[in-house]
């Protein structure tokens, strides 16, 4: 997409664009979001190539949760956020940056503090279990976009997203 294009595309959307703090490989965890109160995402596992676990963390309780996406619980977590937490929130800061994922989530991120390990370590976190149904779903839906053909025509179920201007 050229640099016009974008700009033009910026202006058109409703909402603002967000470009990523820094690039991110996806291939370890394809999906995180700051959503529903959480800083949530897929990991992939590093021990079974079809296995993938939904990890988060609640903002403000900072209460965590990793299972795969059929709810059975991470073996990692013994009493502290497992690995597939620690990608998650790494990942997350590259894709939104440590000061606003510190922000969502609600604690102070002293200086020196530039990843989501760092950032895992500052919670005073516990363990609770989350559904991982939802945010499994979400992160299918994402997938079922990859495989569309490149199209600047309208999706029928955005099309509640103004092209231009304000809704009348």
């Amino acid at each position: 997409m050229a640099d016009v294009d974008r700009a033009a595309w910026r202006r058109r959307s409703a909402l603002r664009v967000v470009p990523p703090a820094r690039p991110r490989k996806l291939a370890k965890v394809p999906f995180v979001e700051l959503a529903d109160g959480r800083l949530q995402g897929v990991v992939s596992s590093g021990s079974d190539i079809e296995r993938v676990y939904v990890s988060s963390v609640t903002s403000g309780s900072h209460a965590y949760h990793c299972s795969t996406n059929n709810n059975r619980p991470c073996g990692g977590l013994r009493g502290a956020p497992c690995k597939h937490l620690h990608a998650l929130a790494d990942e997350a800061v590259l894709q939104y940056g440590i000061d606003r994922v510190a922000r969502y989530l609600r604690v102070e991120v002293e200086a020196g503090v530039d990843t989501g390990t760092g950032l895992l370590r500052r919670l005073d976190a516990r363990h609770e279990p989350t559904p991982a149904a939802v945010v499994f779903s979400r992160f299918l839906r994402h997938l079922a976009y990859l495989e569309l053909p490149g199209s600047t025509a309208p999706l029928p179920e955005l099309h509640w997203f103004p092209a231009t201007g304000t809704a009348r």
